[in-house]
């Protein structure tokens, strides 16, 4: 190699293109808008003439299909890649924690990539490894915020929970009982049920039934939107009249029609946030997709951002861009994201993240209580 291009390597003036994976269940809809703010990010940034105006980002994208077994195969391909640098994903609890002893090496088999999860919140992630971190808050903040909700602004004191059967939805079901219960409520049923066999839409109605039948005034579920769309429907069909109320994974219920009018759900983003930057954010996603982002979307566009910072400060050797990451909130500043400040903690879990909580109104989820 010449001086030249000697020195110009020292300087990091390379334009070899920087490959980040990106994993989540990206045909179906809670991965279709990951998909997307991942593209639209490194369009951007590629716009501007890549990583620190030199490098330009290649996405390499790979489906889950929110399959835990499916994530391991997944994590395994884009550790073992030596062209990526570090990867945005999973989107579901269940994926992320399967996939993350893959990425964190502890089979020992391959290098360690350090995983970022723009939405898994299930508290069991926080002990995956020195190698994952998240930028969505867990459902010990979201659970929380939709108890205060329905004790405080709805007056609700029993509440029935039904739950998907899986990391993310027993998360769900733990945290929102402890904290209703904290703040004078009981949980008068609490059911699990499995997504894949809510095929008629009536499985659930004796445990539905029996929640009427104790007095219950709020209906709390934990899990994603196509099965929650079928419960509000058997709900409503059985004679339940209250207030129905989710965490984030029932996000896409807004797409779900009439029957999803007036549905709580707390989540990280909502797409009427006020800052400056994420209406930019908003507009842009909607004028490239012609939809509204969800906060699956706005944490990719968050995390593909902030990996961007890591790379251009530290290159691209996986173990400077993991003690660059652990470092935000640790003796560097936090990054300004278009869904709020992320700062990490020790154990990667994302601190003081702000969490909201939106009502579904004409087909769109938008900020509770604003008029």
């Amino acid at each position: 190699m010449s001086t030249f291009a000697l020195l110009l390597a020292a300087c990091g003036g390379s334009r070899e293109p920087v490959y980040i994976g990106v994993a989540g269940p990206l045909s179906a809809a809670n991965g279709a808008s990951m998909k997307a703010a991942a593209e639209m990010a490194a369009a951007e940034i590629n716009a501007k003439g890549g990583i620190g105006g030199r490098r330009p980002v290649k996405l390499v994208f790979m489906d889950d299909g929110g399959d835990p077994q499916k994530a391991i195969q997944v994590a395994k391909t884009l550790r073992d890649s030596d062209s990526i640098v570090a990867v945005i994903g999973h989107v579901g609890s269940s994926a992320s924690i399967a996939a993350a002893p893959i990425y964190n090496a502890l089979d020992h088999e391959g290098d360690p990539v350090v995983q970022i999860s723009p939405a898994s919140s299930s508290p069991a992630l926080r002990e995956a490894g020195d190698w994952t971190f998240r930028v969505t808050p867990t459902d010990l903040e979201f659970s929380p915020a939709l108890a205060q909700w329905a004790a405080q602004r709805l007056g609700r004191r029993r509440a029935a929970v039904l739950y998907a059967n899986d990391d993310y939805g027993q998360g769900v079901r733990t945290t929102f009982e402890r904290a209703f219960q904290a703040g004078g409520g009981a949980v008068v049923t609490a059911d699990p049920y499995l997504p894949a066999v809510l095929a008629r839409g009536d499985e659930l109605d004796p445990y539905l039934s029996r929640a009427i039948r104790r007095g219950a005034d709020a209906l709390v579920i934990g899990g994603q939107a196509e099965a929650g769309a079928k419960i509000v429907a058997a709900a409503r069909r059985l004679g339940y009249t209250g207030p129905i109320l989710g965490s984030d994974g029932l996000t896409g219920l807004k797409d779900a029609g009439p029957v999803a009018e007036g549905v709580f759900v707390s989540s990280a983003f909502l797409p009427d946030r006020p800052a400056a930057e994420a209406q930019r954010f908003v507009t842009s996603y909607r004028q490239r997709t012609q939809k509204l982002p969800d906060h699956r979307g706005a944490m990719t566009y968050d995390v593909m951002y902030l990996l961007s910072a890591a790379i251009e400060h530290a290159g691209t050797d996986r173990e400077a861009i993991r003690d660059y990451v652990a470092s935000i909130g640790n003796g560097r500043d936090g990054h300004q994201g278009v869904s709020g400040l992320i700062q990490f903690d020790e154990m990667g879990d994302v601190r003081g993240k702000e969490v909201s909580v939106g009502v579904v109104r004409g087909g769109q989820l938008v900020t509770a209580g604003r008029q």
